[in-house]
């Protein structure tokens, strides 16, 4: 497998299944809170540095002079790259093997972390990943866009990745409409201008026919780059007129029929948050339940179990289709039973959720349906 200096801002589950199946050893993990802005971020190449060292210093031990400065080379060069430290997130994860390097920028801090070793250290991404409360919100105004993730306890926004137009001049270019430019715009409600049309009603016609460009631009960008490769419920965040139009165009499955009906831009990023969890906490709950009903249905059919010992070995002959675990704190350098579980259900192409204890079927810390 060759997959070299790849970069991400979205942890996906095909993602972390990559790194939970690379084989070739020495794997080089490292973990550290990273900052947005200056000043702040200034400090972060000084500690990936240091850390770098550390990994230097535990492979001495058991590789080449020359082997240590193959397997670091995509790391030093990182060091090196100011575009990149200008345009991190809040944490950062970086992955390097022999014909890999994979780095991962985070939207929430993580604890500080050195590992070499015959796989990827992935704890500290998972109990994220398959938490259950996780969502995506699409911010729409007539030409320009935002979007965000996040959970019930924090929302970020995320950074529109290549092939995702920020404008309706990105979109469209060359094929924007003149009418459209010319357009004269004054203050409206929710912080989003109102657009008066001087003219005929073929230039409004016009400036209808480019938002509408606009927006199929966006849903099968959002679609492709978003949507498709997390499978989270998606939040539309538009002023009232904009969802109208937005759903009759949309073919995108995960967007949910509640809506936010503000400009996002009018809204804190907490306010958003607390609008953005009212929106999507009876989603959330139904969740919960149909869970807890699949695994009590399966259970009385013979195909699900909350015994650790009987659900270690089918995971091991990946038996389990769903495996449902109970949120707790844990320490990410710890070797966590339940976690090394949760991998490799994920490894063999099962899915795990971490639930809050009253939402768990059992009384125990974890509940499995089988495949068979």
């Amino acid at each position: 497998m060759k997959n070299i200096e790849q970069d991400t801002s979205i942890l996906t589950n095909q993602l972390l299944k990559k790194l939970l199946t690379y084989q070739e050893s020495p794997c080089l993990s490292i973990y550290l809170t990273t900052h947005r802005h200056f000043p702040d971020n200034q400090p972060d190449t000084i500690l990936f540095g240091n850390l770098v060292k550390k990994l230097e210093a535990s492979l001495h031990q058991n590789y080449s002079k020359n082997e240590v400065s193959r397997f670091l080379k995509p790391f030093k060069e990182l060091s090196n790259d100011t575009d990149f430290w200008s345009h991190t997130l809040d944490g950062l994860a970086v992955f390097g093997a022999p014909d890999f390097f994979q780095t991962l920028r985070l939207s929430w801090p993580i604890t500080e972390l050195v590992t070499v070793g015959d796989s990827f250290h992935v704890k500290p991404l998972w109990r994220y990943l398959q938490s259950v409360d996780r969502y995506q919100i699409l911010g729409l105004s007539r030409d320009k866009i935002r979007f965000f993730e996040g959970n019930r306890h924090r929302l970020t926004e995320l950074e529109l990745v290549q092939g995702v137009p920020q404008s309706i001049e990105d979109a469209l270019g060359s094929e924007l409409s003149e009418p459209h430019q010319t357009v004269a715009s004054y203050g409206g409600v929710g912080g989003e201008s109102t657009s008066m049309h001087h003219g005929h009603g073929g230039k409004k016609d016009e400036v209808k026919k480019d938002t509408e460009k606009f927006f199929r631009a966006v849903d099968r960008a959002v679609l492709e780059h978003f949507s498709q490769p997390t499978s989270l419920p998606l939040i539309l965040a538009a002023l009232p007129e904009h969802h109208h139009l937005f759903r009759q165009l949309s073919k995108n499955p995960h967007l949910i029929s509640s809506g936010i009906n503000y400009n996002p831009n009018s809204l804190s990023i907490e306010k958003l948050r607390e609008v953005a969890w009212e929106t999507i906490e009876p989603l959330y709950h139904s969740r919960l339940v149909s869970l807890k009903q699949e695994f009590e249905q399966a259970r009385a059919k013979g195909f699900g179990s909350d015994d650790l010992g009987q659900v270690i070995e089918a995971a091991k002959l990946g038996r389990v289709e769903t495996l449902l675990i109970k949120n707790k704190i844990i320490d990410p350098n710890a070797d966590d039973e339940l976690d090394n579980l949760g991998e490799l259900v994920a490894k063999m192409g099962g899915q795990v959720f971490v639930l809050p204890e009253e939402s768990m079927p059992t009384d125990t810390d974890l509940a499995a349906k089988f495949r068979y």
